[in-house]
């Protein structure tokens, strides 16, 4: 699963709730989740500041790590 899509999914929201919490298109979270947009820095720390008033804690390898190969 990738990794925005497994932040938003432990959030409990849906990609335009997301959007208009972070200030971005549901577009920008559909590329986000799809890989074929990388999460910009500011983006990112603005996630990880709404993940964290929700109670989720998030730094930046959680939403940059690649997950290792099987």
């Amino acid at each position: 699963m990738n990794k925005i899509l497994e932040i938003r999914s432990k959030l409990g929201l849906s990609q335009r709730a997301i959007a208009d919490a972070l200030a971005l298109s549901q577009g920008n979270v559909s590329h986000y989740e799809c890989g074929r947009q990388e999460v910009p820095p500011d983006v990112a720390r603005r996630l990880i500041s709404f993940a964290e008033s929700r109670g989720v804690a998030l730094t930046f390898d959680d939403i940059y790590a690649q997950k290792a190969s099987a």
